[in-house]
């Protein structure tokens, strides 16, 4: 289909409302709803009542607190006059990090200022900003068209739980899946290249990670006399650590690489069109110099391949000055990033499997795992994928390249669940700072995402017709 133009009644409305929805957002940046800090409890509840009588102010006829045994969510439903409309659901956040002046803030970080075109706040691009856009989106696309009601069954679902690792989020999607049923997911929690390369992220890996107790002689015991002659399981954590990786970077437990989603020729090329500067990248990351997987770009590295990676070890004396000793015990703490086409649990067998034969005779060992998630990936010709790109294309007026994200997060839960394909809309740039002091969102970029959504979903409401029936 052809690509939409920017329609001046959007932008027309969004102009004459910004003051109105940046005075909105300010009020509820206020509310400093950290959900990592029990004493914020009540501020987590705060949050998300007041973004249900937002909701419900945009126009919502449904929008209600979710509770979960955790911190509550949003729910959101605004139903489109079209039956045969596809079902969208918006997946964000309205938990926050948490943020004190002591940390490095110029300002107070729950009292929100606006300087050179952008607003400091903890929140402001992680997540509230990039969630609240849509209300003042959905309206501009209700002024543009002229209808009650938006072109697509439109729901929101605004966890607040996800700065704590959304320990509840994936039981309160199994229960409620029925409410939450969708033909396409938007996560609006996420960035773009820079200010001037505007990006649509495909896609986010997987994680799975482990703790891994190595226990040998009962105490510890003296070197000398017995040194050589036991198994030390701090050596055997070594050993076991050197062994994960090859000479070329791969990680050598059986069966990792098995069935994974390779990229093809023509991603890679996306990929290297992008503006990046390894030398700066490795200012950022406080590194001396790149390595990983032979074969592989460093963007595609982070982006695109799986990895194993050594998050902590240690055991026997640590202090000052020598103790001669076989320690008792070893630890090591692994973390493993895993692309589309890879299941974690598949992934925790083989792990179990390899470190149980790399394990020798008088060395116990234990192996525990934590919550795990799922890759996710949405492949490039997908059609709901194109219309984000189209939309995105429109509002920022120039080419939209592609990126995806190194880290995880509960997407892939609404993936897994709903079975429905992943899309990512955000606006926020590196120089947001999320979780850092002075955390901020560029206005311009902010109200070029109110403009997207707008364009949105009458683009979905054409390009994606395969509805389920909304509940």
């Amino acid at each position: 289909m052809s690509d939409p133009q920017p329609d001046s009644v959007v932008r027309t409305y969004i102009d004459t409302h910004r003051a109105a929805f940046l005075d909105d957002l300010a009020e509820w940046l206020r509310i400093p709803s950290v959900s990592a800090q029990p004493e914020h409890a009540d501020d987590v509840r705060r949050s998300a009542e007041w973004l249900a009588a937002k909701l419900k102010e945009t126009g919502f006829p449904v929008a209600e607190v979710w509770e979960t045994d955790g911190a509550p969510a949003v729910y959101a439903h605004w139903p489109s006059e079209d039956p045969g409309a596809p079902t969208v659901l918006v997946y964000g956040h309205h938990d926050v990090q948490p943020a004190a002046v002591a940390d490095g803030w110029h300002t107070d970080p729950f009292e929100p200022v606006v300087r050179d075109g952008r607003m400091y706040a903890r929140g402001a691009a992680d997540d509230k900003g990039q969630v609240f856009f849509h209300t003042l989106g959905v309206r501009a696309h209700l002024a543009a068209t002229g209808a009650a009601a938006p072109a697509v069954h439109l729901k929101l679902i605004v966890e607040g739980e996800e700065e704590s690792g959304s320990a509840h989020f994936r039981e309160l999607v199994e229960t409620r899946a029925a409410e939450l049923a969708a033909d396409v997911v938007i996560v609006s929690d996420t960035g773009m290249w820079s200010e001037t390369t505007p990006t649509v992220c495909t896609g986010m890996r997987g994680v799975a990670d482990c703790e891994i107790d190595l226990h040998g002689p009962d105490q510890d015991i003296h070197s000398g006399a017995f040194g050589g002659a036991v198994p030390n399981p701090a050596t055997a954590a070594a050993r076991l650590v050197a062994a994960l990786h090859d000479a070329d970077g791969r990680v050598t437990v059986p069966g990792f690489y098995d069935g994974i989603a390779e990229l093809t020729d023509a991603e890679r090329a996306l990929i290297a069109e992008l503006p990046f500067d390894e030398s700066e990248w490795l200012r950022t990351a406080k590194s001396h110099a790149a390595a990983g997987e032979a074969g592989y770009s460093t963007l595609e590295r982070v982006w695109a391949r799986p990895t194993a990676e050594v998050n902590g070890i240690g055991g026997g004396y640590q202090g000052p000055g020598g103790k001669t000793i076989v320690p008792s015990s070893a630890h090591v703490k692994l973390s493993f990033r895993l692309v589309s086409g890879q299941d974690p649990y598949e992934i925790e067998a083989a792990v179990k499997d390899w470190v149980a034969a790399r394990i020798p005779d008088g060395i116990r060992h234990s192996i525990t795992f934590g919550a795990p998630t799922r890759p996710c990936l949405t492949p490039l010709d997908h059609p709901a994928l194109q219309s984000v790109v189209r939309s995105m294309g429109c509002a920022f007026g120039q080419k939209i390249r592609f990126t995806r994200e190194g880290g995880s997060g509960p997407a892939a839960d609404l993936q897994d669940v709903l079975d429905a394909p992943v899309l990512f809309l955000g606006i926020s740039v590196p120089s947001d700072g999320w979780h850092a002091p002075n955390e901020k969102v560029e206005l311009d970029l902010l109200l070029k995402g109110v403009e997207t959504a707008a364009y949105l979903w009458g683009d979905l409401a054409a390009a994606h017709r395969t509805p389920r029936t909304p509940a």
